[in-house]
């Protein structure tokens, strides 16, 4: 990926670059010593600054950050006056001249530039791994020597690990452009013209043409074209969601100077670039604008490389020590057999087929199968696989970040209580809601369908057809309230005259309900009484204690209207007063997003695996504790965003590792949290997001998820989609990437032991004879064979104690495990390599074609059956068996290399049929070598405390 292009606007050595900066601005953004502007000075700050925003590190902020951070807190506590000058504008805003030349040197307003690397430059990245340069070598080294058949299997190896690699990075690079599209959108400005008498303009110009000092004029819908200072305000509701990816709104007003302790996004008298308003209007001066804008911060750290991955560089290092083995035991082999021989030629050859068979060369098509075989396998559980090596990842996972709604809840509220003003359970409260609830018409929310839901499961017998709707007063995000006028019969004597009943019943949050409350319902609800101070601070206890215990709570009050409607015979009406005042507060009811029944099994069963739970959430952390104890997570440590923020470095991973519960979290500490538990917990971390908040987090965690209903850029950074949040299909990922793990170990280890073995038995036997073991045609036809068998190790099983635990590759673990193991089939082929010589000397000496033979039987077994010694650390074929489809794999290949000799293909290859003695020969050398490598086993798992 294309590292973001910033824009200098805070750069400290780039004045020249912008008209409007000065010494005031430049000092609250960068803070430093004047008498330490100088060349060296400046060089250490550019190093500093390129060390610092590559560096991934969760306790730390870049420079980048510290700019940003520093020049919004210095706006949001500065007068509106001053404001002006940090940006050099007017309370006229800029003239069209002047935005113009602004723009042309700052660059479009976009939150942030990608320069994506061209398809070239990541295909020549998948291609070039040591892997397969030693393939195409080989390749090319076997067309030459007229192999061409081997030469074709190395390079379509090559191609599907090329084409899958590069298919994933192309993927990876598309998905970070779509943010630089993420806001396009008209913004209305206010410039001025006139060379003489200067006029004000309200102009329309595209989100992209917005600089820094520009006044922009929001309406509800409108989106922020840049970070900015607001000027004037009137019911200004702005909605964050974007940013902190929880639906709650907050109020913005311009008549505040803010504390430098309040957090970033708490700021009133900032908006941010990407939020937009929900309701009242404002004006506001933009003050940061491009990559200097708090999105473009945050999504400044897209595409920044993940940790690296350990299988990947394990690999890496199997192919360095493979071509250093390679190029020393194939130089002293074709030495010793041109010595012998004196033909070049067929001595190179011999050195190309053995190089041929120490190479692995089924590795790409093992991995790349156990992965697919994975996906095809979660996909049955409605799991939408994008990045296959997210498998294995999953395999390695042993935390899991996810948010609380949606995913531990069922992300729909039910009415929990309807409680009096004494904290009672009253019906009548109930009542007066369902009525405002049932009567609504206007933005129907799912709090009324949870009141109605209630009402009618319970058996409650309301018979709202007894009331008819007079006017409603729509919720708006300033009032944050609804209310309903109804009518209802009242008991008159004259019968020619109908009188009604008029009431006004209000709901909506607490404060807001109680805001327009003259009077309280005494207890048994006779009487109501003066709306006392002390009535006001019990409810808001009550309400505060219920909030803490997770509950949403809301306010219910009535009026009955002062004046009647008398309707006639004709049916004429008279309107009525309509205000919110002088109301009769009667309770509250409470609600709960309750936990999924699933989640608390999935996450049991998660934790039995070894994978622990965190709850990552720009929610309250009252909210958070409530649900997580309904699931079972601890709650013993927890911590929010804004404490977060003021630790040091180190508290701050300490924090990090054993807090289970993060709440009111930013994106920017989203990342933090899952960077700081990969590099300084060193984990495999998952992260389960669906909102652009959690695009961060997602694109750093080893296995971003996300659901098919997440906004399309959190599920272009994902790595796996679930078509339903339910974590129990998690569960079912991290079986099968143990699975897919252990299967892939399976091979490494036993390819490369038995390939190393093998080469190293074929150096012994050159050393020791006047000629080849085998000739080139014939080892190269064993390891055809042999990788050909091991196809089938994708469709085999694990032991359940496998599954139970992460797997992660162990920098030390294949090389120790090589130095054990290893031996033992250099072992076997040394012992055949005796019995031969001296139970069939005579043969020997007058035909090579028998040593041949028996050499290239006993190697092709010892290489097929080594799969069972290996794919288990109990006794194989007694203790436990491989799956039908390694043991049919292993009868076939063994079947087929013992077969051949007696076969017209066997007499073409030179090879000579065999006495029934030396089979015999090989059921002890089997038995044997088993045993010893079982014994090798037991010591090693002793010693190492695991086999694979």
């Amino acid at each position: 990926m294309g590292r973001p292009k910033f824009s200098t606007i805070f750069s400290a050595n780039n004045h020249h670059n912008l008209p409007y900066s000065n010494p005031i601005s430049q000092s609250l953004v960068d803070k430093t010593n004047t008498q330490k502007d100088g060349f060296l000075y400046s060089i250490f700050r550019l190093l500093r600054r390129f060390m610092s925003a590559n560096k991934i590190d969760g306790g730390s902020r870049t420079v980048e950050e510290e700019k940003m951070y520093s020049w919004l807190y210095a706006l949001a506590q500065s007068e509106k006056d001053l404001v002006f000058e940090y940006v050099h504008s007017t309370e006229r805003g800029l003239s069209f001249t002047e935005a113009e030349r602004r723009l042309r040197e700052n660059g479009p307003n976009v939150p942030s530039e990608y320069s994506s690397p061209r398809w070239w430059i990541l295909l020549w990245n998948a291609f070039f791994h040591p892997f397969n340069i030693i393939l195409i070598v080989l390749s090319a080294l076997s067309f030459i020597s007229m192999d061409i058949l081997n030469g074709f299997i190395m390079l379509t190896l090559v191609s599907i690990s090329v084409s899958l690699r590069f298919y994933q990075e192309y993927s990876s690079s598309k998905a970070a452009l779509k943010l630089s599209e993420f806001l396009r959108c008209p913004v209305k400005v206010q410039r001025c013209a006139g060379r003489v008498v200067q006029t004000e303009l309200i102009v329309q110009v595209d989100q992209r043409d917005v600089v820094p000092g520009d006044i922009v004029i929001m309406e509800p819908g409108d989106l922020f074209p840049g970070d900015v200072r607001l000027l004037s305000s009137k019911h200004l509701v702005v909605s964050q969601s974007s940013l902190t990816g929880e639906s709650w709104t907050t109020e913005k007003t311009a008549d505040i100077r803010e504390a430098y302790n309040t957090p970033l996004l708490d700021l009133k008298n900032i908006c941010y670039m990407g939020t937009d308003v929900v309701s009242g209007t404002g004006t506001g001066l933009v003050v940061s604008t491009g990559s200097s804008t708090y999105m473009s911060t945050m999504f400044s750290k897209i595409g920044k490389r993940r940790p690296p991955d350990d299988f990947e560089n394990g690999l890496q290092h199997i192919s360095y020590i493979l071509i250093a083995v390679m190029l020393i035991v194939v130089t002293i082999i074709v030495i010793t057999d041109y010595c012998t021989s004196h033909d070049l030629s067929e001595s190179l050859l011999f050195g190309i087929s053995v190089a041929c068979a120490l190479t692995p060369q089924m590795l790409p098509l093992i991995v790349n199968t156990s992965l697919a075989k994975g996906a095809i396998a979660m996909a049955r559980e409605r799991c939408i696989v994008k990045s296959l090596t997210a498998i294995r990842n999953m395999g390695s996972m042993d935390i899991l970040c996810i948010d609380k709604t949606g995913t531990l809840t069922m992300n729909h509220a039910i009415l929990v209580n309807h409680l009096d003003c004494w904290g009672i359970p009253k019906e009548k409260v109930l009542y007066f809601a369902f009525l405002n609830s049932y009567f609504k018409t206007e933005q129907k929310y799912p709090l009324d369908d949870a009141i109605l839901a209630y009402v009618y499961a319970n058996g409650f017998r309301f018979q709202p057809s007894k009331w008819r709707k007079i006017d409603e007063i729509p919720f708006d995000f300033i009032r944050r309230r609804v209310s309903v006028i109804l009518e209802t019969e009242s008991n008159a004597e004259d019968r020619h005259f109908q009188f009604l009943s008029r009431f006004m019943i209000t709901k909506g949050a607490l404060e807001e309900v109680m805001r327009v409350c003259s009077f309280i319902e005494h207890v048994d609800g006779r009487e109501v009484s003066i709306f006392s101070s002390d009535d006001y601070q019990r409810i808001l206890n009550l309400g505060e204690e219920l909030s803490n215990e997770g509950l949403r709570v809301l306010g219910v009050a009535r009026k009955k209207l002062k004046k009647h409607t008398r309707q006639m015979s004709d049916g004429s009406m008279t309107n009525d007063e309509n205000f919110e005042t002088n109301m009769v507060f009667l309770g509250l009811i409470t609600f709960f997003d309750p936990p999924k029944d699933s989640a608390k099994q999935a996450l049991w069963r998660l934790a039995e695996k070894g994978v622990k739970a965190k709850v990552l959430t720009g929610d309250s952390l009252s909210l958070a504790i409530k649900v997580c104890k309904e699931v079972g997570i601890r709650t013993t440590h927890v911590i929010t965003g804004p404490e977060l923020e003021l630790l040091n470095q180190d508290s701050f991973h300490e924090t990090v590792k054993r807090a289970t519960v993060l709440a009111r979290l930013t994106p920017i500490q989203k990342l933090g949290v899952v960077q700081s538990l990969q590099t300084v917990g060193n984990h495999v971390v998952g992260f389960l997001g669906d909102g652009v908040n959690d695009s961060l987090a997602l694109d750093a965690a080893n296995v971003a998820i996300s659901v098919d209903s997440g906004v399309s850029v959190a599920k272009d950074f994902a790595d796996i989609i679930l078509l339903e949040k339910d974590l129990n299909v998690l569960v079912a990922g991290v079986e099968q990437g143990r699975l897919t793990y252990g299967n892939t170990m399976k091979y490494i280890k036993m390819s490369v032991i038995a390939n190393l073995g093998s080469v190293l038995s074929i150096l012994i036997a050159t050393l020791c004879l006047k000629y080849e073991p085998l000739t080139p045609r014939q080892l190269l036809t064993q390891n055809f064979l042999y990788s050909v068998g091991q196809i089938a190790i994708p469709w085999d099983k694990m032991e359940d104690d496998y599954i139970k635990i992460p797997q992660k590759w162990s920098e030390r673990g294949l090389p120790m495990f090589i130095l054990w193991n290893g031996p033992v089939c250099t072992v076997c082929d040394v012992a055949t390599l005796v019995f031969i010589w001296l139970y069939y000397k005579a043969t020997i000496v007058a035909d090579t074609s028998f040593f041949h033979t028996a050499w290239f039987i006993e190697g092709l077994l010892v290489q097929t059956l080594i799969i069972h010694l290996i794919r288990t650390e109990k006794i194989p074929f007694v203790q436990e068996v491989a799956a039908w489809p390694v043991i049919c794999s292993t009868v076939v290949i063994s079947a087929i290399g013992i077969g051949i000799p007696f076969t017209p293909i066997g007499e073409v290859m030179g090879f000579f049929p065999l006495p029934l003695s030396y089979f015999g020969f090989l059921v002890v050398l089997f038995l044997g070598y088993f045993s010893i490598g079982q014994v090798v086993k037991r010591l090693y798992i002793l010693v190492y405390k695991r086999w694979l």
